[in-house]
């Protein structure tokens, strides 16, 4: 088969590459994709011969990920899930910002995310996150820099580790301290993303622009809209928030992604019923007044 032949069905080369890894064993991936032995075989060979290197290796009827398969296997399912995304009409663009669209079908949780530049942050945007960017750019970026001190608490942190972001740090007035309370906040340190309240449902919906920005070490702002678990984990709440990710690095020049959360009903997020961005309990709106963020620069 051809390259444009292969490139025709990139989709299932992705398919049962994705699944033969995570299963790693040839009659479970068949049956899970509906497909022969001789497909699926086809389908690894087409992608092997296209990226030059082998993806498994077989021994003794067993399949395993070589180093290749391994390093390709992330970015492998985040096209998958891209495509899944954007041909049920869940993920578009607008004006090069991205937009996600989850309506909470089979009991899942909503997620509605409009990515906006950052002018908005002065057109309407709230008094934390303004003083979050202020901060960032006084800091040129240095998380441990004393310009970071008046947001500091209201942070969290994350650093990249292998194909995970990890948690290094919650501020106690943050939105996730505040929503969850403080058992979580203590106990989520160290942990991953798909480990903290959420899952790994969240996690995927938290890599592309966590990625995004570590890979152009900038600032970027997200209204979203969600259901989140309470404190027991058993009920699911509205949550509106506006959000700024920024790109800082830690004391050995590594990357850290600060990550700033502002509970509000003051979202704007196209196709989203106003009644639904106003779900929240007004007693969960943050409400962090300028003055506030002075006092604790004091």
């Amino acid at each position: 088969m051809g390259r444009s032949s292969s490139q025709a069905i990139l989709f299932e080369l992705l398919r049962s590459y994705t699944v033969l890894a995570r299963t790693l064993n040839l009659s479970k991936a068949v049956r899970e994709l509906g497909s022969t032995r001789q497909t699926v075989r086809r389908h690894i060979s087409l992608l092997e011969e296209r990226k030059g290197e082998a993806l498994f290796r077989l021994e003794e009827r067993q399949y395993f990920l070589t180093d290749a398969g391994k390093r390709s296997l992330k970015e492998a399912n985040e096209l998958l899930t891209r495509s899944e995304a954007w041909l049920d009409n869940h993920t578009g663009q607008g004006d090069g910002l991205l937009q996600m669209a989850f309506d909470g079908d089979s009991g899942e949780p909503r997620y509605y995310l409009q990515q906006h530049s950052l002018d908005k942050l002065w057109q309407n945007g709230s008094p934390l996150l303004q003083s979050g960017f202020q901060c960032w750019a006084k800091a040129k970026g240095d998380i441990e820099s004393p310009e970071f001190e008046p947001i500091r608490p209201y942070l969290m942190v994350f650093r990249k580790h292998d194909d995970d972001w990890i948690c290094v740090e919650i501020g106690s007035k943050s939105s996730y301290a505040t929503w969850y309370g403080w058992s979580w906040e203590r106990s989520s340190v160290g942990r991953g993303v798909a480990d903290l309240p959420g899952g790994a449902g969240y996690a995927t919906l938290m890599a592309q622009p966590f990625q995004d920005v570590q890979a152009r070490g900038c600032v970027r702002l997200d209204h979203i809209h969600s259901d989140l678990a309470d404190e027991t984990g058993e009920n699911l709440i509205p949550a509106s928030f506006q959000r700024l990710l920024m790109g800082c690095h830690f004391p050995d020049g590594s990357f850290a992604l600060a990550v700033l959360v502002d509970r509000t009903h003051n979202i704007d997020i196209p196709g989203l019923d106003p009644s639904v961005a106003r779900s929240m309990p007004d007693e969960l709106v943050m409400n962090i007044s300028a003055a506030e963020l002075g006092e604790t620069s004091t």
